[in-house]
C-alpha cells in the first residue's frame, strides 16, 4: 500500500511513519516541519527506497493537490495538527487554520484524486483526532464512539470541527472516510512542552517540574507504538464512515504518573543529594482543564482485533530510558519558544 502520512515528523506521525516503512509500505511523508516537526524523528527510515519526503504545508491547497497528483496514494492518513492545548489558549488561530482549513484541504485534495481514480473502493482517508473532543468525565464511564461532542479548548474544538468536516465529506461526497479517536500518547521523541516529557527533561536538569492544580486530572496513557499499531489496522481494514477509539487501559492522575517518573529516574540516574520527587511543584491550573478522560477501545478491540501491549508501567520506563540514551535529540529543543517556560495563561 502506498500511503500518504501528514504529519509524519510529528511525534504520533514519525511513529505511524517508522512502522509502516518497516511493515513493507510505501510512505509519503508531507509535514511543513513547523516547531514540533522534526527530520531527526524519521532519520531511520531516511534512506529506504520505500520513503519520500515532502516538505509542504496542508494550509496550502495547491500543494496539496499537485502532491497527490505526483504520488496518487492508495491511502491517507491524516495526523498534521496543531495539539498543544496550552499554546492553543495563546493562540487558537494557529489551531483553526492548521487543524480545521488544513483539514478542509486535504479532504477536498483526497476527494479530487478519489475521483480520477474512478472512485477506487480500497481508497481510504484516515483522519486521526483525539478524545479530548468529548470534553470532560467525571469519576465514572468511559469515552465511545457515540459520546457526545463537547469541546472544551480551542485545540479540541477545532479537532471537533475537523472531525465533523471528516464525517461529512463522508456522507455528502462518498469519500471513504475512517476517523480514530484516541487518549494521550507518550514514549519516544515525544516533543518537551508535554507533560511525561516536560518532567523528565525538567527533572534531568534539576528544575521545577510543574504541574497543574493538585495534580488531580486523570488521562489515558497509550504507549505510542502501540497507537501506530491501531492507526495502521484502521487504516488496512477499518470500515469507511466508522470510527473507532484508541486506548490503552492505563488511567492515571498527573500527579501519579509524574511520582513513578521521578521514581524511574531515582534508580536509573539518582541524584547526589535528595529525590526527584523535590522538584514538583503545583501551578495554578489551566483555563477549561478537563478533569478526566478515559476511553472504551471495545469496537477496534472486537471489529478489528487490536489491544494495547504495553503497560503505563513498561511504557513509562521505556521512556525515560530512551531519553537518558537520547540527550543529542532533546537538548537541541530546549531553546525551541515556548519549552520550559509556561504558556496558555490567560
Amino acid at each position: 500500500m502506498k500511503i500518504l502520512v501528514t504529519g509524519g515528523c510529528g511525534f504520533i506521525g514519525s511513529a505511524v511513519v517508522r512502522l509502516a516503512v518497516a511493515r513493507g509500505h510505501q510512505v509519503v511523508n508531507v509535514d511543513a516541519l513547523t516547531y514540533a516537526g522534526r527530520l531527526e524523528n524519521v532519520a531511520e527510515v531516511a534512506g529506504n527506497p520505500l520513503y519520500r519526503f515532502e516538505q509542504a504545508d496542508i494550509r496550502d491547497r495547491a500543494a496539496m493537490e499537485r502532491l497527490f497528483v505526483a504520488h496518487a496514494p492508495d491511502a491517507v492518513m491524516h495526523l498534521a495538527a496543531e495539539s498543544h492545548v496550552d499554546r492553543s489558549i495563546d493562540g487558537p488561530g494557529a489551531f483553526v487554520g492548521t487543524n480545521i482549513t488544513g483539514t478542509y484541504n486535504m479532504l477536498e485534495a483526497a476527494r479530487a484524486h478519489w475521483l480520477r481514480s474512478g472512485r477506487a473502493e480500497a481508497f481510504r482517508f484516515h483522519h486521526i483526532s483525539t478524545d479530548e473532543v468529548y470534553g470532560s468525565l467525571g469519576r465514572e464511564g468511559l469515552f465511545t464512539e457515540d459520546t457526545p461532542y463537547d469541546p472544551r479548548s480551542p485545540y479540541s474544538a477545532s479537532k471537533a470541527a475537523s472531525d465533523h468536516l471528516a464525517r461529512a465529506w463522508f456522507h455528502t461526497y462518498g469519500l471513504p472516510v475512517v476517523l480514530t479517536n484516541c487518549s494521550n500518547n507518550y514514549g519516544p521523541f515525544h516533543f518537551p512542552e508535554k507533560l511525561i516529557p516536560k518532567a523528565i527533561l525538567n527533572a534531568l536538569q534539576g528544575k521545577t517540574i510543574p504541574v497543574y492544580g493538585q495534580g488531580e486530572n486523570v488521562r489515558d496513557w497509550l504507549y505510542v507504538e502501540d497507537h501506530a499499531d491501531a492507526l495502521l489496522l484502521a487504516v488496512e481494514k477499518g470500515v469507511p464512515g466508522r470510527s473507532y477509539n484508541v486506548g490503552g487501559y492505563n488511567e492515571r492522575r498527573n500527579i501519579d504518573l509524574v511520582h513513578a517518573i521521578c521514581d524511574l529516574l531515582d534508580v536509573r540516574r539518582p541524584r547526589a543529594q535528595g529525590r526527584y520527587r523535590d522538584f514538583i511543584a503545583f501551578v495554578p491550573d489551566r483555563p477549561g482543564h478537563d478533569a478526566r478522560y478515559a476511553i472504551d477501545p471495545a469496537r477496534i478491540s472486537r471489529e478489528l482485533g487490536w489491544k494495547p501491549s504495553v503497560t503505563v508501567e513498561e511504557g513509562l520506563e521505556k521512556t525515560v530510558n530512551w531519553y537518558l540514551a537520547n540527550e543529542g535529540w532533546w537538548r537541541p529543543l530546549l531553546a525551541v519558544e515556548g519549552v520550559g517556560t509556561r504558556v496558555g495563561v490567560v
